[in-house]
Order: C-alpha cells, then sequence, then structure tokens
C-alpha cells in the first residue's frame, strides 16, 4: 500500500476512535490500538517508515510531557512510594516472565531474558495519555503513577542495555549530550519565552522537538534509548511549566492531536491474530506471567501509598507497550527471538496496555472517588521508610 493510502485509512481510524472515545468514556489510547489491531489484520497492513518515525518522535514527546508532569517537590515527599512501587514492577516479571519462558516454553536463555525484559515493562505514554484524558495527571495519585512508571522503565531500560547491547564510541557522547540539555534546556528556556513565546509560529515547541529529535538521533547512533533522558529533561522543565501552563498545553495539544494516535496505531498494527490463535494458550501463559507478579507486587505498596486508589494505581503499573516493543523488536533483528515469538510477546504487550486499562477506568478510576482535585485521602497513606 502507498504511503498515502495508508495515511488515508489510519486518519479514519484516527477520527473514529476519538468518536468512540467520547461516546463510551474510555481513553482514546484504548480504541487506536484495538483500531490498529482490526486495520492492521483485515486489511492486511503493515507499518511503514515515516510510521515508524512518527511514533518513534510520539513516545519522546509523551514521554517528555509525563516528565513536565510531576511536581520535583511532591516527587521528593513521595521518593520512598514511588521507588517501591517501580522497583517491584520491573523486578517481579522480569524473574517470572524469564524462568517461564525458560522452564515452561522451552525458550533458550537469551531469549528468555527477551521476554522478561520486554514484559517488565510499565508503559509510561499509556499512563500518561489516561492520566491527561482523565484529568488525573495533575493530582498525587497520577503524579506517583508517573514517578513509578519512570523507576520501572528505567529498570527495562538498563536490563537490555546490560544484558544484550554494547555501546559504542557514541554513547559517552550520547550520555554528554543528554546531561548538556537537562543542564541548558530549564536555564534558557525562561529567557526564550520571554523573547520568542506566545506566538502563533510557536517557536518554543520548535525548541523542545529540536532538544528530543538531538536525543533520538545520538540514541540511535550510541543504541541506546532517548526516553530515559527525555523523561528526565521534562521533569527539569516541570517548574517552568508551571509558570507557564499554556504553554505546556499547547504542546500537549500538539501531540495528543497529531503523534500520540499513530503510537498507538502502530502498536496494533504489530498485533497478528493469526500467529496468536495458533498459539493461544503461550500467548495466555505469557500474559499471566507478566500480570500475576504485577498485580501481586505492586498491590500491597499502592495500598501503603494510596489506600483508597491501590487497585487504580495496581492496574495501571501492570500496563506494556513502548518497551516491550523495543526489546522485542532489538531480540527479533538480533536473531535471538523468531517472528512467532516476536508475535507473542508485541501481543501480550499491547493486551497489557488494553485490558487492565480499561478495568482501571470503568471500576477504579480516582475520578469516580471524588479525587480529581488530588485531595489527600480520607485513610492516610503509610510512610516510606
Amino acid at each position: 500500500m502507498e504511503p498515502v493510502q495508508l495515511a488515508a485509512v489510519l486518519a479514519a481510524a484516527v477520527l473514529l476512535a476519538s468518536m468512540l472515545s467520547v461516546e463510551l468514556g474510555l481513553a482514546v489510547a484504548l480504541f487506536e490500538l484495538g483500531l490498529g489491531v482490526v486495520v492492521g489484520n483485515v486489511f492486511h497492513l503493515h507499518s511503514q517508515e515515516w510510521l515508524d518515525f512518527i511514533a518513534a518522535f510520539a513516545s519522546i514527546v509523551l514521554t517528555f510531557l509525563a516528565g513536565a508532569e510531576v511536581d520535583p517537590d511532591d516527587f521528593k515527599e513521595r521518593f520512598g512510594a514511588t521507588m517501591a512501587i517501580g522497583i517491584v514492577s520491573f523486578v517481579g516479571p522480569f524473574v517470572i516472565t524469564g524462568l517461564v519462558a525458560y522452564g515452561l516454553l522451552d525458550w533458550s536463555v537469551k531469549a528468555s531474558l527477551i521476554a522478561g525484559t520486554a514484559l517488565s515493562t510499565t508503559s509510561l505514554a499509556v499512563v500518561y495519555a489516561v492520566l491527561v484524558e482523565t484529568g488525573l495527571n495533575s493530582t498525587r495519585v497520577g503524579k506517583l503513577l508517573m514517578g513509578a512508571c519512570f523507576v520501572t522503565d528505567m529498570g527495562t531500560a538498563l536490563a537490555l542495555s546490560a544484558i544484550f547491547i554494547t555501546p559504542n564510541v557514541w554513547f559517552p557522547v550520547f550520555i554528554a549530550a543528554s546531561v548538556a540539555l537537562m543542564v541548558a534546556l530549564p536555564r534558557i528556556s525562561p529567557w526564550f519565552f520571554r523573547r520568542y513565546g506566545d506566538r502563533v509560529i510557536e517557536p518554543e515547541i520548535k525548541l523542545v522537538f529540536v532538544c528530543l529529535f538531538a536525543l533520538m538521533v545520538l540514541a540511535d547512533a550510541s543504541k541506546g534509548h532517548a526516553v530515559l533522558p527525555a523523561f528526565v529533561l521534562g521533569l527539569l522543565m516541570a517548574r517552568h511549566y508551571k509558570e507557564h501552563r499554556q504553554e505546556q498545553e499547547r504542546l500537549r495539544v500538539v501531540a495528543f492531536a497529531f503523534l500520540t494516535p499513530f503510537f498507538f496505531l502502530k502498536g496494533g498494527l504489530n498485533v497478528s491474530l493469526g500467529a496468536v490463535f495458533a498459539n493461544l494458550g503461550l500467548l495466555l501463559l505469557l500474559f499471566a506471567a507478566k500480570m500475576v507478579p504485577k498485580l501481586g507486587l505492586v498491590l500491597p505498596f499502592a495500598r501503603r501509598a494510596e489506600p483508597e486508589h491501590r487497585w487504580f494505581i495496581t492496574l495501571l503499573m501492570s500496563t506494556g507497550l513502548t518497551f516491550g516493543t523495543i526489546s522485542s523488536l532489538y531480540g527479533l533483528n538480533a536473531g535471538i527471538i523468531d517472528r512467532t515469538q516476536f508475535s507473542l510477546l508485541v501481543t501480550v504487550a499491547v493486551l497489557s496496555a488494553i485490558v487492565p486499562t480499561a478495568i482501571a477506568q470503568v471500576w477504579f478510576s480516582p475520578g469516580h472517588l471524588g479525587d480529581l482535585e488530588g485531595r489527600r485521602p480520607a485513610t492516610p497513606p503509610e510512610e516510606f521508610v
């Protein structure tokens, strides 16, 4: 299919997903993922280079925006809870899924490690999209979730890099450039906004995009990941955006109107229903290997941190998409896993982005419990030491 034809089909899917989201009151990301699965399998569509690029950039922009939503003071105050939830969310699925793949599915050691890495992640992109759409991004629950997601994804990225990827000569350049941007952007943004801000051509958004593109280029050259420095860069910009809310909102509009729909649609396109139905038992086993440790280990810590919203936190921490796809694709390209194993891992990642998110929104959303204003819960959280 020609690029313009694929773009037209996906644009129609984006519009339909938006309409369904409004009518049914669920996050649009769920419908974009679902429609990606449908159009990919019904019309036999596959991703193309332009879509891969937009989806990759969208994941970086979403991660940056998620970091910008985190209040640094709140992050420091709840550091213990954030770290505890994030660490167990990574370690549990990484160990259990790896053991299941090796011991029960008879995968090789390296393939089992890819499975553990791919299914250990929590999708910061999915969580942030849901929180923004439901207005929970500025609440205590939302800020705790975004911080914990970052910790989990940091564990996933470090595992993938430490076990499989050998850094090249570009890696120190990537690290140095990331640190330089983290120092420079928060310092020059106030001056840049005063000089060039509040214009229809949006120079301040273009400045952020230039920085994120630079991270992507250097990450690709160094075999690293731009997601983690993008989150930290957003976190360091949080105070600036707190003073310039309209600037942050305009960046969010650009992301949600154009970039993020293609990110989620591409995730759905990766699912092969033929491979799923041919290996349904294996799929369910891998899905359970991800979900059971996520639910079982995160829930006690979520109960201590936010007793009234423990299930909402636990379910959203069980989602997975971005690093799940990245890890699976690396394993496929490196010859560690085959096409069937790749399809299984990506499908589990997509299902984990849809199923727990839908359950959390329908039955456990804090919006249904009167927490939209970020009020402290009636049941006080326990202290983490």
